[in-house]
């Protein structure tokens, strides 16, 4: 077998570390973040929210179950969370040659390179979030074949609407309308809803919310920062005015927060993996939850009429809101994080039953 090619991760700082190529051989840039999931990366890879970054996965060994088949529609709503690989660069540990399992149809690295993705291997990752951690997210990029390029800063554009459909697209044949603003919407969103009696109207992430007929509105997940989607927040501050069952995951529940009125703030590495322990407010009900996100609500800018549901008992920043009177929520966190832990899963049932109450 051919030695791997060298390459070089390249933070802001300076700090460089050395490794070896094993995905698409070309140069890349993004903001470095780090996931301390340890399982998972089809999905992760194929998840919108990480759209402008270099991924680094803290787990050691990767690639030893390869991939699933991402040829064709069906297969990638199937197996995945959207239709393309979102991320910039994959940064692990140790990278696996060999791989098994039932639903491998190709090794990372061949999905990486047929994706025009790069990969390094080699690198020491435990140092690499020591210091993720201690400086916070920072700029980097992947350096393969001494092909220079240069930073690249994607919080400095709307990856929103880089990522959102640009059409309107139906799904399902449930007994509630459902529209979905979508934002970088996961698959398993859509499955979720699907599976409990919903027909999906999925719109772009700018579309006025006022001109289609629907029972419940959703606001999805997506990257970046949510002060950027401007138009969204203002059209959900008119639906607000109204009485519409609302729900809303990740980014969307910054959203909802930016247009009740609160105030949203970046965080300094963020919270992604499968592992984070969220608290219900006001119980002693504690969940493990799947989180993918650099962005978070001040609670103390909430005003009177909406109060936080869910905290993160790691650092007591904000996990969700409702409103106080309203059948409006919101999670930070991913319900139906696949692959992770499906223990906030019935959140998609409390919304449907928000909206079969309102249609009583």
């Amino acid at each position: 077998m051919k030695d791997p090619e060298k390459a070089l991760l390249i933070l802001e700082d300076g700090t460089t570390f050395m490794g070896h190529s094993f995905g698409a051989q070309l140069s890349n840039a993004g903001e470095v973040v780090f996931n301390t999931a340890m399982t998972g990366y089809p999905e992760s890879l194929t998840d919108p929210s990480y759209c402008g970054q270099i991924l680094v996965l803290t787990y050691p060994i990767v690639g030893n179950y390869g991939v699933p088949p991402f040829s064709t529609e069906e297969e990638r709503f199937r197996f995945f969370e959207s239709d393309k690989l979102h991320i910039r660069g994959l940064v692990i540990s140790d990278y696996s040659n060999d791989y098994s399992h039932w639903n491998a149809n190709e090794s990372l690295g061949s999905w990486l390179t047929g994706n025009q993705v790069p990969g390094i291997s080699g690198i020491d990752t435990r140092e690499l979030t020591k210091i993720l951690r201690e400086k916070g997210t920072m700029l980097g990029k992947i350096i393969v074949n001494n092909d220079d390029t240069s930073f690249y800063d994607p919080n400095q554009e709307n990856l929103v609407k880089e990522v959102s459909t640009k059409e309107i697209k139906e799904y399902g044949h449930g007994k509630y309308r459902i529209l979905l603003v979508d934002c970088g919407v996961k698959y398993n969103i859509l499955r979720n809803l699907m599976n409990r009696d919903a027909t999906i109207i999925r719109v772009p992430w700018d579309h006025p919310l006022d001109t289609l007929a629907y029972e419940g509105l959703f606001i999805t997940n997506g990257p970046g920062d949510p002060k950027m989607c401007s138009e969204t927040i203002q059209n959900l501050k008119k639906i607000l005015d109204k009485d519409v069952p609302v729900m809303g995951i990740c980014l969307g529940n910054q959203l909802l927060a930016l247009a009740s009125g609160a105030d949203t703030y970046k965080l300094k590495y963020g919270h992604r993996g499968h592992n984070q322990p969220v608290m219900r407010v006001g119980t002693k009900h504690a969940y493990i939850t799947s989180q993918n996100h650099g962005y978070a609500i001040n609670d103390k800018s909430l005003t009177p009429d909406w109060e936080p549901i869910f905290l993160n008992l790691n650092d007591g920043t904000n996990e969700g809101i409702r409103h106080k009177t309203k059948a409006v929520f919101s999670v930070q966190f991913h319900p139906e994080a696949s692959g992770g832990p499906t223990d906030t899963e019935f959140l998609f049932d409390e919304f449907l039953k928000m909206i079969e109450i309102k249609n009583r």
